[in-house]
Order: structure tokens, then sequence, then C-alpha cells
């Protein structure tokens, strides 16, 4: 089993948003049970909170269920029990470092590394455009799927 930990700034726009997409199309190619896919945040601010009413509603619009999810944060045992920990922006990944106590087994990488690109995925509770932030987790996840062979 594939064990992919997505992680944000709060946990409830981006590594939600990314942890229902990639459920989704894990389900859709019938891979689901080579799976487990969760989320966290890198910092204390939304632990216990539901996802932004933004990143529910996009999802939504495209058709791709909502994980159940409730914020929690990343702990440095999620480094042990995780294959891939995966962060939106380089803050996340400084962040990841700390919280695991460093990378030595090359566990953290930003998601559209995955698709080619070093860049960041913006954080849409400061740019409000859920829209971006969906296209850019969609490529990201999709290009995780084709580097582990699906």
């Amino acid at each position: 089993m594939i064990k992919v930990l997505f992680i944000c700034h709060g946990n409830i726009c981006r590594s939600t948003m990314a942890q229902s997409i990639m459920t989704h199309l894990a389900k859709e190619r019938r891979i689901e049970s080579e799976f487990l896919i969760e989320s966290a945040a890198t910092s204390r601010e939304e632990i216990g909170n539901t996802p932004h009413y933004g990143t529910v509603r996009k999802l939504r619009q495209m058709g791709i269920p909502l994980v159940p999810h409730r914020a929690r944060q990343m702990t440095r045992q999620d480094y042990e029990a995780y294959d891939y920990l995966i962060g939106m922006d380089d803050a996340n990944i400084r962040n990841m470092e700390r919280i695991a106590g460093g990378d030595p087994e090359n566990k953290l990488h930003k998601l559209l590394e995955y698709a080619g690109s070093g860049r960041a995925i913006a954080d849409p509770w400061y740019t409000g455009d859920f829209d971006a932030t969906y296209e850019d987790i969609l490529e990201g996840c999709q290009g995780f799927l084709k580097y582990l062979g699906f």
C-alpha cells in the first residue's frame, strides 16, 4: 500500500482538496485499494476545523466527493508512517522538514514536482482563486499517479 500525506499550512484548503482529488482519481482508476491518502497542516491554526467552503464548493462543482476531514497537524511520526509527504509550496516544505527533523529518506516533495514544475500551488485562503488551485492540484495529482506508474 502506498501511503500519501498531502500537507499545506492549515489543512483546510489545498491539502484537503488534494486528498479528495487523489482519492477520486484512484477510485476512477479502480486502484483505491493501493493507497492510503490523508492530509495534514504544518500549523496549528485550523486544527479540528472542516475544509474551507471554497474547497467544498469547487470540489462539488467538479463532481468530486469531499473526503470527510478535520484539520490536524503533521507530526514527526507521520514521516515514518507515510511513503510520500507532499507539500504545496516552499514554506510548507521548510516547515515539514522542521517537524520531521530533516528528510533523510527524501520523502518530502512539492506536488507540482510530479508534473515537471518547481512551482508552488498558491494558497486560495489568500488569493481567493480556488479554480487555479484546483487546476494545479489536479495536474499535480495526475503527474503523481503517472510517476507511480498508474
